[in-house]
């Protein structure tokens, strides 16, 4: 067994007509490489999807708290809560838009000004932006940031309790309980002490944070490194797209003898088989969740199911993209992290044996990289059509054959051991 600072999960997914993730136009995000134009998956809107996945082995079967982002989470989990429990809302909303400044910093406290300013929908580079689609814009009297922030629970839980301390401590009124938070965190550093005092083992910021990160602007909240790292996913291939021309008939018109349609348009579709690329950083992954070694193998465990499971989301309704990996390799090390996606520099020849083609560039790079640099890794594998007809491994680079259930709980052991 080597010492596993890196865990390096490599994935080839193949997806058939599908618009997994599209750009500001409409169509397929691509990427230029090697000379080829690819189709591109952002580490974005996988991230989003691991996160938000909510079947067997997600990441939300942990117990641990949730990592919240919105700009409104304030409004939800600290004003609504305190109302439920009897405080004025116009006394729980100033008081909690008091201790978000404080948070914050003058920098928030500037952007909200600029975002009231702003006309209702129409966010500018300050301002707030338009809802998405399904969401409700926070009404006038919410209290939100200018930008989506990730807080953890018992980072709102914490400043609910402050307010509603403060509301017991006075006669309730909005100036006294303004007051009464203000005497007590004059200087804020008695604020950040507590937060920071969450720690260690409460996950403060929240297991999304621990896991990708959290940016913040002010210094009340800490700021935290991503563990878990996500390259962009690409075609091993040249880009391969249609035009997908497609009618809406109407059902009613239609009876009555017309031809007409009811609606006509034309998307993008692609078809690819897709490299994909995850470090975990296993010393910062462990040091985000409290010093759990346990928690942070329970992390990798789940890991290892929902990026060889759980699609992108896309055009669900008309494509169907859900697809599973044709081949997890996981590679425990203390090295420095490689991608592997240079193996595809040349696009791999779509004609033949699209997967067994890709396997082969796979291999000869992985070979090459041990000769050179020395082989700094232990690996093990699930995969489809790695071993050949009389059950040997048909290519070296596939060590260490596992069912993917026995490949998730040997990576948690990479961490735990």
């Amino acid at each position: 067994r080597m010492n596993s600072r890196f865990l390096q999960i490599h994935t080839l997914t193949h997806y058939p007509a599908s618009l997994l993730n599209r750009d500001d136009a409409g169509f397929a995000k691509r990427m230029p490489f090697g000379g080829a134009i690819r189709t591109r998956i952002s580490s974005q809107c996988l991230k989003r999807h691991w996160r938000t996945y909510d079947g067997a082995d997600s990441l939300r079967t942990i117990d641990a708290p949730d990592s919240i982002r919105s700009r409104v989470s304030f409004d939800r989990f600290v004003v609504a809560p305190l109302v439920e429990q009897g405080v004025d809302a116009v006394v729980a909303r100033l008081a909690t838009e008091k201790l978000v400044a404080k948070v914050f910093g003058s920098e928030a406290k500037e952007a909200r000004k600029t975002a009231k300013r702003t006309p209702k929908g129409r966010g500018g580079l300050d301002g707030p932006a338009a809802p998405n689609a399904g969401e409700s814009a926070p009404g006038p009297d919410a209290v939100s940031t200018a930008q989506v922030t990730v807080v953890g629970r018992p980072e709102l839980d914490y400043l609910r309790d402050l307010v509603l301390a403060a509301v017991r401590s006075t006669d309730g009124s909005p100036e006294k309980v303004v007051s009464a938070i203000d005497e007590r965190f004059k200087d804020d550093k008695e604020l950040k002490k507590n937060i920071q005092a969450l720690k260690p083992g409460s996950l403060e910021a929240g297991l999304g944070a621990a896991l990708f990160g959290r940016m913040v602007t002010g210094d009340i909240l800490a700021r935290t490194d991503a563990a878990i790292h996500v390259a962009h996913a690409v075609t091993v291939h040249g880009q391969m797209a249609e035009t997908d021309y497609f009618t809406a008939i109407d059902d009613l018109v239609r009876e009555e003898g017309e031809q007409a349609s009811g609606h006509i348009n034309a998307s993008e579709l692609t078809s690819g088989l897709y490299y994909g690329y995850v470090v975990v950083d296993v010393n910062g992954l462990v040091k985000n969740l409290g010093g759990d070694r346990r928690l942070a193998g329970q992390v990798a465990d789940r890991l290892v199911h929902i990026i060889s499971k759980v699609s992108p989301g896309a055009k669900k309704g008309s494509t169907a993209p859900y697809a599973y990996s044709h081949l997890v390799l996981v590679e425990s090390g203390d090295a420095q992290p490689r991608t592997l996606q240079n193996a595809f520099i040349e696009p791999v020849r779509s004609s033949g044996d699209l997967v067994q083609n890709t396997y082969r560039a796979l291999r000869r790079h992985v070979a090459e990289l041990d000769a050179m640099y020395g082989k700094a890794e232990i690996r093990a594998h699930a995969g489809l059509h790695t071993v050949d007809d009389s059950g040997g491994s048909s290519l070296e680079l596939f060590e260490n054959r596992m069912s993917l259930p026995e490949l998730s709980r040997w990576t948690a052991g990479q961490i735990e051991a």
